[in-house]
């Protein structure tokens, strides 16, 4: 019974984090229909700050962690600006190509400016002491993961639910031209969900750093490329159905 309790948790805990990741994946194609895969070097990004905060800034882990949130949200909203909002209104396929090239730019800057090798990041302890939860030992990585992932969701249904902005987004998902001719800027929609989609990118680096402890070029690939699946079974677009996809891929996976 205590070995079905811990898969079970720990299924949760996989399944928070690619609902995390296919959520912002989802945000992004709801409104603009692009598949980013620029979105797994975003989170390298954060981690990699989170690496220059604890050797230039401080080793407080609640300011490294605010502070590779903020750089996952300001790439995220930079490279909607630089790269996505010219080809906005392009073909599809040039969306996805756009993405590809910025994801491979990245790459290649993370490789020739910092280091093909892993850098650990030792921060994040307090993320990986064990926990007693009626006579189950975890880890309080996966509270952490599970508690922060079920927030997220409801702030971001009643951000979707009861805020212009949020209604906003939703209408922008079914008939952009109507929004635009209700007088919302079109700019703000696109920027606002990159700049969600960066924030959700910087909660999932924190709990894949503390997994993991390293970050390289390649940091977030493979995450990235499991929440496109979790995506795909869920429904692109759906935001509900990623939030599905991505636990029903943590519990495959476990």
């Amino acid at each position: 019974m205590e070995y079905v309790a811990q898969q079970i948790i720990n299924a949760l805990s996989f399944g928070a984090e690619y609902a995390l990741l296919a959520l912002g994946l989802a945000i992004v194609f709801s409104v603009m229909g692009l598949v980013n895969f620029a979105h797994g070097e975003v989170i390298a990004v954060g981690g990699y700050t989170m690496v220059a905060f604890a050797a230039l800034v401080t080793a407080n882990p609640l300011i490294i962690i605010v502070g590779a949130v903020a750089a996952t949200a300001l790439t995220s909203v930079a490279l909607e600006r630089v790269a996505f909002r010219p080809v906005r209104y392009a073909d599809p396929t040039t969306g996805l190509l756009t993405a590809f090239g910025v994801s491979i730019v990245l790459q290649n800057l993370f490789l020739l400016f910092i280091s093909p090798r892993p850098i650990a990041v030792t921060s994040l302890y307090f993320l990986d002491a064990p926990v007693m939860l009626f006579g189950v030992q975890i880890s309080s990585l996966q509270i952490f993961e599970s508690v922060t992932t079920v927030v997220v969701i409801i702030g971001l249904v009643l951000f979707l639910q009861r805020t212009t902005l949020g209604l906003a987004m939703r209408a922008a998902s079914l008939d952009f031209e109507m929004v635009r001719l209700t007088g919302i800027r079109a700019n703000r929609v696109f920027a606002l969900a990159f700049l969600i989609s960066g924030l959700l990118a910087g909660l999932a680096c924190i709990f894949i750093m503390a997994r993991r402890g390293s970050v390289d070029p390649h940091f977030g690939f493979n995450p990235v490329l499991k929440a496109f699946v979790a995506c795909v079974v869920g429904g692109f677009g759906s935001l509900p159905g990623a939030v599905l996809g991505g636990f029903l891929l943590g519990a495959v996976e476990v």
